[in-house]
């Protein structure tokens, strides 16, 4: 069926619409050749189906470039993304992760990968693997009314696969409200995650508030615990995560968040902004994120 949809975008972009962007007679063309194949083969070859066809081999006209472990209907949503790169990766994240069409879907609108503060490359950071804002639609928590902590915990952990999946690649779960115990005082870290390809624990606490300096501190304390008592020989610098409802700038700028490159604040939403407020917010927090960290 792949290439069955990919051979008939290519006959409508190269023969029918002769390589160009829009035939001068495209529209027609397209409802006559849409009616022709309905007789032919039955549905399935509507009007609409043939842009989607057309935007696919537009979108992929090399057809080696296709992979085949994947859906018509999953080329049918990647073909709307209008970056090359990202469509390949929305391609290999698929077929990695197992990714349904309404995963998928899910991320596309969530611009799943716009989120991340830097760009995948050859070598892993951690940027990499850390989003701006995260997104929490999933929980389906009433956004009228405030939610605390506990609250937003409890279904983070009732939703785990999601969480997981928005937390991105490589992430396991390893605890909640994990107890450190040391010579003075004990203490608990609200979620604690493993990831396997940057192979070190990472702490997320979650704030219902704007970030505050103590909130950082806080997570800098963690981390530095978590080195030196639970951290094993083989595992990389552990990374620790504030989630809170928004940052702000100054402490951002002058705190340890500025020079160090394993603490990290990110915002979150639990519900899905639309397109022109999500777009907006990466812009912003990618702008910013790059000036705090312009002397690295």
């Amino acid at each position: 069926m792949l290439r069955m949809y990919w051979e008939i975008g290519r006959l409508i972009v190269e023969d029918e619409q002769q390589g160009r962007e829009k035939a001068q007679y495209g529209k027609a063309t397209l409802k006559n050749l849409a009616r022709q194949l309905s007789l032919e083969f039955g549905k399935g070859f509507d009007e609409r189906n043939l842009n989607n066809m057309r935007a696919y081999y537009r979108s992929f006209p090399i057809w080696n470039a296709v992979r085949t472990e994947l859906s018509w209907t999953h080329y049918r949503l990647i073909s709307r993304v209008e970056d090359e790169g990202q469509r390949m990766q929305y391609i290999a994240l698929s077929i990695d992760n197992q990714w349904d069409t309404r995963t998928l879907q899910r991320n596309i609108q969530t611009q799943y990968l716009s989120r991340t503060l830097a760009p995948a490359t050859a070598q892993q950071s951690p940027t990499q693997f850390i989003k701006d804002p995260y997104i929490f639609e999933f929980l389906n928590l009433p956004t009228d009314i405030h939610q605390t902590e506990s609250s937003i915990e409890t279904a983070l952990i009732n939703h785990l696969r999601e969480f997981l999946m928005e937390m991105g690649k490589g992430f396991a779960f390893v605890a909640r409200q994990q107890h450190i115990v040391t010579d003075t005082a004990d203490f608990y870290i609200d979620l604690v995650f493993y990831n396997y390809y940057l192979k070190c624990f990472v702490l997320v606490d979650l704030k219902t508030n704007k970030l505050g300096h103590a909130d950082v501190g806080q997570m800098d304390m963690y981390v530095r615990m978590y080195n030196d008592l639970k951290k094993q020989a083989d595992d990389n610098p552990t990374i620790g995560i504030i989630l809170c409802t928004e940052k702000d700038e100054t402490i951002v700028k002058y705190s340890v968040l500025a020079e160090n490159e394993y603490l990290f604040a990110s915002k979150y939403r639990l519900y899905l902004p639309k397109e022109e407020e999500l777009v907006q917010l990466i812009e912003q927090d990618r702008i910013k994120f790059e000036l705090d960290h312009a002397k690295d």
